[in-house]
């Protein structure tokens, strides 16, 4: 191309400069078609060992801008460490992290954390305590002093902290400090942000507040964010997606509603509330249970399989002379229970109920119910409610 543009240069030089500018055109649309095509953030298997042991093994993810990405699982899962490699504090012993496309780090290569274009929030919040606010927030700024604080001065004011650039770290609330962390993480305008666990340091009344406030500047800002939890409400309020992790590896991902209602297995439905457990053999690909038989297809006779349902999901029906409801598709059938216990926790009421054939399940009921101990009542699982699984150790 280039040489035909030099050669239509000398010889037909309105034609060339048709072509010349048309290339140019087609470079530029090409160049923005590639940037729009990548996420922001791509993790492609990623594995980290400790001791010969995957503390990460094989995550992969993808971030668009402004998306909020929850890695969510109790300690010792591997999202903390999956985050420290993203940030380039760990390094992985393979896989890639690619930021807009480009190769930030594989197994030999990694560029230095400060060329990354990613912002981290801790729950510390790491305020340097001999610096001012306004010194805070302004640190990773570049240029002149008088620009850094008035960039520092608007994001204060946009935390609500605009008279506070003078004061000391030790001066301030822990939700004061939040907020400073937050802006000085937000002023470079990086690409990416970390959050580790940058909320549970702050009690309940202040936590929801600062949440919110945190991703709504994050938003308007176009960043996107990996945010590490261990708390499955705080995944739910915040995250667009979340990836649920075991022992290293990613075993449930997608939108909070579906992770929440199709959970790939036991754990990932424990791990989001309190379930029941029913178990049943398969026989003619039915499991039968106390609630009527569970269809069971692709599993084997002799099957042990572990019917899950979540306690606000169990209907309770009045004990009528001995008699309950009839049983229907959608409900099954229903299965006489007594009470065990019950108690009022403020928005709904627990109660413990023993099946006739010695199983005991716990029903959840918004406000007040709390009948006594041995009464009667029949209990039913809608179908649409319960997940059946293969019995895991």
């Amino acid at each position: 191309m280039r040489r035909l543009l030099l050669k239509l240069m000398t010889q037909r030089p309105a034609v060339a400069k048709s072509l010349h500018a048309t290339y140019i055109s087609l470079s530029v649309f090409v160049s923005w078609a590639l940037l729009l095509s990548n996420p922001r953030l791509e993790i492609r298997n990623l594995s980290r060992r400790f001791a010969g042991q995957f503390a990460v093994d094989a995550v992969s993810l993808r971030l668009e801008p402004g998306q909020v990405t929850c890695l969510l699982g109790p300690s010792g899962c591997g999202k903390s460490t999956t985050l420290r490699i993203v940030a380039g504090v760990e390094q992985q012993d393979a896989g890639e992290v690619l930021i807009d496309g480009a190769l930030i780090c594989d197994g030999a290569r990694s560029q230095p954390p400060e060329l990354r274009n990613i912002g981290m929030m801790f729950q510390d919040f790491a305020l340097f305590p001999h610096l001012s606010v306004w010194e805070n927030v302004a640190f990773g700024l570049k240029g002149a002093k008088s620009a850094r604080r008035i960039r520092a001065g608007e994001l204060l004011e946009r935390v609500d902290l605009g008279g506070y650039g003078a004061k000391m770290p030790h001066e301030l609330s822990g939700g004061e400090q939040q907020r400073v962390a937050l802006a000085r993480a937000v002023a470079p305008g990086p690409k990416i942000m970390l959050l580790d666990e940058p909320f549970s340091g702050l009690d309940d009344r202040l936590r929801d507040g600062i949440r919110d406030e945190t991703l709504e500047v994050l938003r308007e800002a176009g960043t996107a964010v990996l945010m590490v939890t261990h708390d499955p409400g705080e995944a739910m309020k915040m995250a667009d997606e979340i990836a649920l992790m075991r022992n290293g590896k990613i075993v449930q991902k997608g939108a909070p509603y579906t992770i929440y209602n199709s959970p790939a297995d036991k754990y990932a439905a424990s791990f989001f509330s309190n379930i029941n457990i029913m178990t049943g053999k398969v026989k003619g690909s039915l499991a039968k249970t106390p609630f009527g038989e569970f269809f069971a297809p692709g599993h084997p006779d002799g099957t042990i399989l572990d019917i899950v349902i979540r306690p606000q999901h169990i209907r309770i029906d009045f004990d009528r002379a001995g008699q309950g409801p009839s049983p229907t598709d959608a409900m099954g059938h229903a299965a006489r229970a007594t009470v065990v216990r019950a108690r009022f926790l403020g928005q709904n009421s627990l109660i413990d109920f023993k099946l006739e054939q010695g199983a005991v399940l716990t029903a959840s009921v918004p406000s007040v119910f709390l009948p006594k101990p041995g009464t009667l009542f029949w209990l039913l699982a809608p179908r649409k409610n319960c997940y059946v699984f293969p019995r895991s150790v």
